[in-house]
């Protein structure tokens, strides 16, 4: 088990490339099940999650080549369903929430899916109704085996059919599509989520020869075809990471060159940093942030409260919440963060409330942000990250602070995060990786 140890107080400056986006890679890695043709993706990122569904799939029989530096060869030609049943399959599917997303492929292809209660961030509910009930849609039977702990999905054939989702669920929308795209006959999705995530699977399915049209909107319609071929498919920028590195030149100070961001596919991702006053400009495809000492939050045209909350895209992304906020504790003005969707994801602000920022947690979905104005720098501290997007939020916290703090857990960050550390000392930024 390793630790940060960052001291913090430090200006940054210089240019910091994002990584290939965690969430992408996740489902279009996945699809590979779905063509015994070879398929090679680019842009890859080295993080635990990641490499540990590409370790699933090797258990799974498919052969997998790394070409060069986040560039890998997928041929899924002979795949072993009876593996899902053992021991070892179980412990590596429950490390992982992204393991349900093998689920659609293995039933499109194979018949049969087995899925383990997966792992992942502990931020509150998540439950997997949506991928069920897509699959049940499309002709499956499941049933709970309870002395093992997993579903068994099978089917004898998908046959195409018209659902209606109850929330636009991402994996959800991603894990039906990925089933639909064999099944015989026409699949309609409403409600479809339309991130671009979604969107970038679509069109890489497209391209191995599926028929999917009405991307990028809630309406996917999905003529089934008998085989689906090989593809190159290059993943888009993480628009999270972005996100974060924006947050991070805010909170210290600091002139950053986020380049090759695929701006046309950000969405909103700048909007709740400049309503909190972050200055940024658009470079081509490049955002820099200018050293800004202080920035405003803004009020609403009738001078209420500014509230920043998520919804479903092209709305504000729930993973871009923690770093908001943290962004927040040293602005000037207040603002109400509303995380509407995970009922857990707030709970790490008492960690920066011990730092010294000004922050009252109203429920589990709401917390108020009084900004500190840089009147009053944070404190270093000890600290462990629950999750993901928490901890790059402390991490922040971390490197705007005085004093050196140290970060337990990292394990969590490393899931979402490329050498975060690595990266970040190319900028200046004065953190060390520590076996505990």
């Amino acid at each position: 088990m390793s630790i940060f140890k960052i001291e913090g107080g430090h200006k940054l400056n210089g240019e910091i490339t994002p990584q290939g986006a965690k969430n992408e890679a996740l489902q279009v890695i996945s699809a590979v099940l779905l063509s015994a043709s070879e398929i090679v993706i680019s842009n890859i990122p080295n993080i635990n999650d990641v490499n540990r569904l590409i370790d699933l799939l090797i258990v799974l029989g498919v052969k997998v080549t790394k070409l060069s530096s986040g560039v890998y060869s997928f041929k899924a030609d002979e795949l072993n369903t009876e593996i899902q049943f053992t021991e070892e399959f179980m412990q590596m599917s429950s490390k992982l929430r992204g393991s349900i997303m093998i689920a659609g492929p293995m039933l499109a292809r194979l018949g049969n899916a087995v899925v383990y209660k997966p792992g992942g961030d502990k931020i509150g509910r998540r439950r997997l109704d949506t991928h069920f009930f897509g699959f049940k849609k499309l002709g499956a039977d499941f049933k709970y085996i309870k002395e093992k702990s997993l579903f068994e999905i099978k089917t004898k054939e998908l046959k195409g059919n018209y659902m209606l989702l109850d929330e636009a669920s991402v994996t959800g929308t991603a894990n039906i599509v990925m089933a639909a795209v064999l099944a015989k006959g026409t699949t309609q999705i409403y409600n479809a989520a339309s991130e671009p995530y979604v969107q970038q699977l679509c069109r890489m399915l497209n391209n191995m020869g599926a028929k999917i049209t009405g991307i990028g909107s809630n309406l996917l319609i999905i003529n089934g075809v008998a085989e689906l071929g090989g593809t190159k498919h290059r993943l888009l920028p993480d628009m999270i990471e972005i996100g974060s590195f924006i947050g991070l030149a805010a909170m210290t100070q600091s002139a950053i060159t986020i380049k090759n961001v695929s701006y046309k596919d950000l969405g909103l991702t700048l909007l709740p940093f400049e309503r909190l006053g972050v200055k940024m400009e658009i470079k081509g495809d490049d955002i820099f942030i200018p050293e800004q000492k202080v920035y405003q939050i803004e009020s609403f045209v009738d001078g209420s409260i500014m509230t920043i909350s998520d919804a479903p895209w092209p709305g504000i992304s729930p993973d871009l919440l923690s770093v908001v906020l943290v962004t927040a504790t040293q602005a000037r003005g207040s603002v109400l963060i509303h995380q509407k969707m995970f009922e857990s994801r707030l709970f790490f602000v008492d960690k920066l409330i011990d730092m010294g920022a000004q922050i009252i947690l109203c429920d589990p979905h709401r917390a108020t942000v009084i900004g500190l104005e840089r009147k009053f720098m944070l404190k270093s501290t000890r600290m462990s990250s629950p999750d993901i997007r928490a901890g790059v939020a402390l991490l922040i916290a971390a490197l705007s602070a005085s004093g050196t703090s140290y970060i337990s857990n990292i394990e969590q960050i490393d899931r979402g995060y490329e050498s975060i550390d690595t990266r970040l000392r190319r900028l200046g930024a004065h953190i060390e990786r520590i076996d505990n």
